[in-house]
């Protein structure tokens, strides 16, 4: 890894040999606009990791890159052991490789079991019963359209679709942005049921609170490459880096 983010791995539980996701050196451009400037990071199966940074650093590219979105322009991204790079977003998907954008993606004119039922997969462990049992307003608002829900319930279920999807990885943008804190309480102690049911998790949020509620490690990006690297408990202590790189501290 070509940053500091080597040195920070001092505490934690072992880590197994083979990541889940990884990516090494990863470039992407928009346009003339070089946004991805070697980005390397990995993720192994069952674990929460969060992506930080400031506002136009690089984290929802990333998300793109590894989701087929934006084509990585150098690097290698590799997931389950395959190759990712110039696959197309559907066969990405097919990987088991589910993207929650920050936009959500909610069909307003479906209802919330239609939205659901889109995403489903024959094989999936996770069906309607299991969707409803973690996110119980989905079942209560069921033949509600899309459009008629709150903000929150919108996220909780892009989170439910994405999960009818069965995914290996699910990767979330900002997913409690704007939300009321009792609704962030909610979905917070939802991602903590995905996890503990073995879903592997890559997050993007601005909430530092909730991320290091949930997260395993954290991984902080600036300008387009990995500036840090750090467990939880190690992250939760270093109020040095977080305002240097965040510009903010935990209360």
């Amino acid at each position: 890894m070509n940053t500091v983010a080597a040195t920070a791995r001092t505490q934690g539980a072992p880590l197994s040999a083979t990541p889940l996701l990884s990516l090494d050196d990863v470039h992407a451009h928009y346009g003339k606009s070089h946004v991805l400037q070697g980005v390397s990071l990995q993720v192994r199966e069952g674990e929460l990791v969060t992506l930080l940074g400031r506002n136009g650093a690089g984290k929802t590219t990333t998300l793109k890159a590894i989701a087929g979105v934006v084509p990585a322009t150098r690097g290698q991204l590799h997931f389950g052991g395959q190759p990712l790079q110039r696959m197309a977003t559907h066969q990405v998907a097919q990987r088991g490789v589910c993207l929650v954008p920050e936009h959500r993606g909610i069909f307003k004119l479906l209802t919330v079991e239609e939205n659901l039922l889109l995403a489903q997969r024959k094989k999936s462990p996770w069906q309607l019963p299991d969707v409803y049992r973690i996110f119980p307003r989905l079942q209560e608002r069921r033949l509600n359209g899309g459009g008629q829900l709150s903000g929150g319930e919108q996220q909780m279920l892009a989170i439910g679709r994405a999960l009818m999807n069965a995914p290996r990885l699910l990767m979330l943008d900002e997913p409690v942005e704007g939300l009321a804190p009792v609704i962030v309480e909610e979905i917070v102690a939802q991602l903590k049921t995905i996890k503990a049911a073995g879903v592997t998790i890559l997050l993007v949020e601005q909430n530092l609170e909730v991320c290091t509620q949930l997260a395993d490690r954290h991984y902080i990006i600036e300008q387009g490459c990995i500036v840090h690297e750090a467990y939880n408990a190690e992250f939760l202590r270093d109020e040095a880096v977080k305002d240097r790189y965040l510009g903010v501290g935990l209360v």
